[in-house]
């Protein structure tokens, strides 16, 4: 087998190789993000993706309403928290949860589920909820989130996860508990 018959059958053999590993790393169109906050030995974190508007009609378009949302893009939206802590005045062990959402006009359905790693919302086991409960949405005035975007606001062990996208805004009170001894 000559030399240059060779290389073409190796390089025959590597180019799909290469194709896919291009794939691979191609950078997504929602991509992930993370917030976390701290307080004293606890410490509460978010992985998301962030999908963008786009100039879509959000709520009431491409995240229905009275529909079961991931809250994000891709991977449902996950919530870790290495000590026990309050949501919405209601106990959340330590642990890593699924947070779903159902948005409407004036109020969101926050869900937090137990089950993890699902892609989207597509296998959601009601089930599987921890707890759900409502909360007000806001209409923004002048303002608009081009990516969906969540964040923590927090004052010492009371804080709020703001949910953000389009001209809505959500926010979910928790808050940090002491140590125990």
């Amino acid at each position: 087998m000559s030399i240059g018959l060779k290389f073409s059958l190796l390089l025959s053999l590597f180019l799909p190789l290469l194709s896919a590993a291009q794939e691979a790393i191609k950078p997504r169109s929602s991509p992930l993000a993370v917030v976390s906050a701290r307080y004293k030995d606890t410490y509460l974190k978010i992985t998301y993706s962030q999908p963008h508007k786009k100039e879509r009609l959000i709520f009431g378009g491409i995240v229905p309403y009275g529909q079961i949302w991931r809250t994000g893009d891709n991977e449902a939206t996950e919530i870790t928290t290495t000590r026990d802590i309050l949501v919405n005045n209601t106990s959340l062990k330590a642990g890593t949860y699924s947070l779903f959402t159902i948005p409407e006009k004036d109020s969101w359905t926050i869900i937090l589920n137990s089950e993890q790693g699902l892609w989207g919302a597509y296998n959601y086991n009601p089930k599987l909820d921890i707890f759900r409960f409502n909360v007000a949405s806001q209409l923004l005035q002048g303002a608009v989130y081009e990516p969906f975007s969540i964040t923590i606001d927090q004052k010492n062990e009371k804080a709020e996860i703001i949910l953000s996208w389009d001209s809505v805004q959500v926010r979910i009170p928790i808050q940090f508990n002491e140590p125990k001894p």
